[in-house]
């Protein structure tokens, strides 16, 4: 790699990582970086995978030791999801690329209203503490967000948000914590299968990586100690920008300015 592609990895992996603590997309960061230094887009998507895990180590600790993390009913979560993932890095499909990333947009904006209608319900969390079963529409979506998680990964948290929020009950900040738990499981098992098709490029994922760990201590201390009213605005803000970026109003922007 030549010099400058070092710090531009390492900065791109702190963005990414604090982003992916309080909400989600932050491989919206990383992937243009990795290709940006020389990666096919394939092999980006899978070397991407190596600084996620390493983020979503520091950040399931980080949230266990301040006692935010429901680490028995995130594993429940993780059993579905993972088996996704397993499926989704294996498939290979000739998909349009620009319908696929419209049709993300339009999920996206649809996300961003449930936000913003009855904000209460991403605040107050709704569910007794202790073991639970999951229900079959519950293994279903978890599954579906595992596929899409293991062959794509950017916007997977935002997935796993919604889904633990509004269907499972939990206030943001614990769906957090659980979401950081599930997409290291759904990545360790995608990042498995990527490295048995010899598609991951060590180097930039370690040196992303180093990125990942230090944005994760960041965000994880930030989403403790500003509470689920900061880290649902977070998202909110998140979500309006990756959508607004898969529909191409920023380069539509960049061309009106220019």
């Amino acid at each position: 790699m030549e010099w400058y592609a070092y710090p531009l990895l390492v900065l791109a992996g702190i963005a990414a990582g604090f982003v992916n603590m309080l909400a989600g997309n932050g491989s919206l960061i990383t992937l243009p970086a990795l290709i940006f230094v020389g990666l096919p887009a394939n092999v980006a998507n899978a070397t991407n995978r190596v600084g996620v895990t390493l983020q979503n180590l520091v950040g399931s600790w980080e949230f266990y030791r301040r006692g935010k993390l429901d680490t028995r009913n995130a594993l429940m979560f993780a059993i579905p999801t993972t088996v996704g993932s397993i499926l989704g890095a294996q498939i290979a499909v000739d998909i349009n690329e620009a319908l696929f990333r419209r049709v993300l947009a339009v999920i996206m904006v649809v996300m961003l209203v449930l936000m913003l209608v009855k904000p209460e319900r991403w605040l107050i969390e709704k569910i007794q503490p202790g073991a639970r079963r999951l229900s079959l529409l519950q293994i279903v979506a978890f599954f579906a967000i595992g596929i899409y998680g293991g062959f794509l990964q950017a916007g997977v948290g935002i997935f796993l948000l919604v889904a633990l929020v509004l269907g499972a009950g939990y206030d943001v900040v614990r769906a957090n914590a659980i979401k950081v738990l599930i997409v290291l499981a759904l990545t360790l098992a995608a990042l498995v299968v990527f490295w048995t098709n010899a598609k991951i490029e060590w180097l930039p994922g370690a040196v992303c990586g180093v990125g990942n760990m230090i944005g994760a201590w960041l965000g994880t201390r930030f989403a403790v100690r500003k509470g689920a009213v900061w880290v649902r605005w977070f998202v909110v803000v998140v979500v309006l920008a990756s959508a607004a970026q898969l529909l191409g109003v920023f380069d539509w922007i960049g061309r009106l300015i220019g």
